[in-house]
């Protein structure tokens, strides 16, 4: 494969894992915007979301054997539902007992608050009989190529990846922008009192707003699963630091910069790995973070604001 080639075939990869990566940072994003919490438990709600479409697969394509599986594109429909009501139910718990009784304390208690809920999280599902500590094989469908030319290729998971992610992220759009709900979330956001003495009710629009960024990241967890194949309790957590990375690139509080920040990073990724090293990757990552707190701390969206003491 020439330069050229490889260069195409790496950018269908970046898409690819980008397209994962801005999935989860919007849920970054859509939190920090409304409340300035950064939700470091977020990586392990798409855990969870793996994991309930992982049980839900097992359960349905399974062979009469046991043995293996074979996944219908219904069973992943109903893997897909089952991931996003288990991380929008547990979004709703997590908000409710963790996060609202500090809202107005100051932002280092919720944040160490984050990272235990992060750490729960984690260790619940290492301790839980059904799960444990062991990593297992995420039932995915079969791997079909399709070739563009040149020897460059892209994959049925690929597809569905990248489909799927923009689906939802036109959906993610059009509740933001067209809706009574979209329109409550982006008042709570520019001034929370101001929204509460409106009429607007401030703490159902933040509790929607974490269902909607966790409902996204249990999808995010099943597609990561579905490219990915290997599951674990530990599996959110580097794929969570990415996507916080990825709203910081694009602009923490922008919903536009986390879309556009995850396909930056998977691309800047996966170029790495291609053209580099593979062991390299990570670095690139968070150098990137480095790089743009140094250049530009707001990101490429941000908007600096002006805090009046």
């Amino acid at each position: 494969m020439n330069t050229g080639s490889l260069l195409l075939q790496q950018l269908i990869n970046g898409l690819s894992l980008g397209a994962i990566y801005a999935l989860i940072a919007l849920g970054y994003t859509m939190v920090y915007g409304i409340v300035k919490l950064i939700n470091f438990a977020h990586g392990d709600i798409m855990m969870m979301g793996a994991y309930a479409g992982y049980f839900v697969l097992v359960a349905m394509c399974k062979d009469g054997a046991g043995n293996s599986y074979t996944v219908t594109v219904p069973a992943l429909l109903l893997a897909f539902l089952a991931a996003m009501v288990l991380c929008a139910l547990l979004s709703l718990v997590i908000e409710r007992f963790a996060y609202r009784p500090l809202r107005n304390a100051p932002r280092l208690n919720s944040l160490i608050t984050a990272i235990a809920v992060e750490l729960i999280l984690q260790n619940v599902m290492r301790i839980l009989p059904f799960v444990g500590p062991n990593p297992r094989q995420f039932p995915t469908m079969p791997l079909r190529n399709f070739a563009i030319g040149g020897g460059v290729s892209i994959t049925n998971l690929q597809l569905l990846v990248i489909i799927a992610s923009a689906v939802l992220m036109l959906v993610l759009n059009f509740i933001v922008n067209y809706t009574k709900t979209g329109k409550a979330m982006r008042a709570v956001s520019y001034d929370l009192g101001a929204s509460s003495l409106m009429g607007i009710s401030v703490n159902k629009t933040i509790a929607i707003t974490f269902v909607i960024g966790s409902v996204l990241a249990g999808a995010g967890g099943v597609l990561y699963a579905t490219a990915y194949p290997q599951i674990e309790p530990t599996m959110g957590y580097m794929p969570g630091l990415k996507a916080f990375v990825a709203a910081v690139l694009g602009g923490i509080g922008s919903i536009p910069g986390a879309m556009v920040g995850g396909v930056i990073l998977g691309i800047a990724e996966t170029l790495t790995k291609g053209f580099i090293s593979s062991q390299y990757a990570d670095a690139i990552s968070f150098s990137i973070l480095i790089v743009i707190l140094l250049v530009k701390p707001t990101g490429i969206f941000g908007k600096k604001r002006t805090v009046k003491v």
